[in-house]
């Protein structure tokens, strides 16, 4: 257990040390996605700790309900169908409470994920001089 722990804060830390290639190019997380996340979130910790004991089954079930619901009421809430990386925002912050929609959007900024529904970041091509 401990060296998972000690693994997922080892990875944590590489997402969050990576810097953007482009300041232009980095999205911000949309209000309504931070919003559902908050109170999706909030209602499936309310769950774990109303069914309480024995605890490892319920994080599990708690987490992967979560997953299952938050991109539905985000759709909702939007209006639209989910984006990709609106999608994958969602799923990260029930994977990783506190930090995991900025984790996935960061990954997604820096080119570490990449959406098919998106356009790849241009790279800076330079000229040799002559």
């Amino acid at each position: 257990m401990a060296r998972q722990v000690a693994w997922l804060a080892a990875v944590a830390a590489l997402l969050l040390t990576m810097q953007a290639a482009d300041a232009k190019a980095s999205k911000p997380i949309d209000p309504t996605i931070r919003a559902t996340n908050f109170w999706v979130g909030l209602a499936w910790t309310g769950a774990a700790i109303a069914m309480a004991s024995p605890i490892a089954p319920i994080i599990i079930g708690t987490t992967l309900g979560c997953m299952a619901t938050a991109p539905m009421v985000a759709s909702a809430a939007l209006k639209r169908p989910l984006k990709y990386r609106e999608g994958h925002i969602v799923m990260g912050a029930c994977l990783i409470p506190i930090i995991g929609a900025t984790l996935v959007n960061d990954a997604y900024n820096n080119g570490t994920f990449r959406a098919p529904d998106e356009q790849p970041a241009r790279k800076a091509r330079y000229r040799r001089a002559q």
